[in-house]
């Protein structure tokens, strides 16, 4: 009797520099931990990082930086697709042909494009406003049944949805209908001196956030920094956002329940609790610092994964391409 296929998930992380236990615990993690379940592909998605100002040089740095955070997290190219979306030119193609069945009222809509552009809509790239297309495109390309995402990128899997559907009713039956996979936990890590806020590298405030490569010093300090909430009792509670958040980030770290922890601490304070708070992150983010180290001294090793990654991944781009081509009339001129 043949087995079921597994469901496919496409993931796609921007290549920023060195992530944060935010992006770790919210989305990396949760993709190592599901390699066994499904048919994995991961992307780099550098095009995406050129909707805002780089340089070719900081852009192929922080693109290896990126490959080497996510091998040493735990993600196995052996079991899961690991590329960089520009390596795969069905992605703009892709785009470009998606865009005649995306509205522009749908674009207008999108949420990321107003936080990020402001009131200065004149001046930012059009590459900005267009750019949910092209994460259309990335998903979409592959067949994909589930996308890790949170619940603030839960727009754009929306947009996704919409846009296969209306391909499929144009074109017949093309792509697969893709779904969120939002996670309950760890979803959203939030600042550390700002627990409205979300987790981000770009805080002008480098204490708000933990980096994946800080050192147990600075991993101690923050947490000892951090903000708390009024009272001392250590508990998660909507009135102690503070808190919930620190708690939330050692259950994730330790692997045990949220009121185990409060039981654990029940009239220590906060003091202790902050104390083995910082105890446990260090240790939990020793194994990766110590294999992500051994990666950056050897930039060859994530080229190859990712050049292999592109020919894999890129296999199936061409197939799924050579469908949209002919079903939108493109490939009949061929000789």
């Amino acid at each position: 009797m043949n087995q079921p296929s597994r469901k496919r998930v496409f993931s796609g992380i921007q290549p920023s520099g060195v992530s944060h236990i935010g992006n770790y615990l919210g989305a990396i993690r949760n993709w190592v931990l599901q390699q066994e379940q499904y048919d994995n592909i991961f992307c780099i998605v550098n095009l995406h990082a050129l909707t805002l100002p780089t340089t070719a040089e900081t852009l192929h740095a922080n693109t290896i930086t990126m490959a080497n955070t996510i091998l040493a997290a735990g993600i196995d190219p052996e079991r899961s697709i690991l590329f960089v979306q520009g390596d795969v030119p069905e992605h703009a193609e892709l785009s470009w042909l998606l865009s005649s069945v995306t509205m522009y009222g749908e674009l207008r809509r999108m949420t990321q494009f107003k936080d990020k552009s402001g009131s200065d809509e004149e001046s930012v790239s059009a590459a900005l406003f267009s750019y949910p297309v092209l994460q259309v495109a990335d998903i979409i390309l592959y067949d994909t049944d589930l996308v890790p995402v949170g619940e603030d990128q839960k727009q754009h899997i929306e947009l996704a949805r919409d846009v296969a559907q209306r391909f499929n009713s144009r074109y017949g039956e093309t792509f697969v209908v893709p779904a969120p996979d939002i996670k309950k936990d760890g979803a959203r890590v939030m600042s550390l001196d700002d627990p409205t806020k979300k987790m981000s590298k770009s805080d002008r405030n480098p204490a708000s956030f933990i980096a994946l490569t800080d050192t147990p010093a600075e991993i101690t300090k923050k947490i000892k920094r951090a903000v708390t909430d009024s009272g001392s009792d250590v508990i998660a509670a909507p009135d102690k956002p503070a808190l919930t958040n620190l708690l939330g980030i050692y259950s994730l770290f330790a692997g045990i329940s949220v009121a185990e922890i409060e039981e654990r601490y029940t009239g220590k304070g906060y003091g202790a609790f902050k104390t083995d708070l910082a105890e446990v992150v260090v240790e939990a983010l020793t194994p990766f610092q110590q294999r992500f180290a051994e990666l950056q001294a050897d930039p060859a090793i994530a080229r190859n994964v990712l050049a292999d990654g592109a020919a894999r991944a890129g296999a199936q781009a061409a197939a799924k391409m050579q469908i949209v081509q002919e079903r939108m009339g493109l490939s009949q001129h061929r000789t």
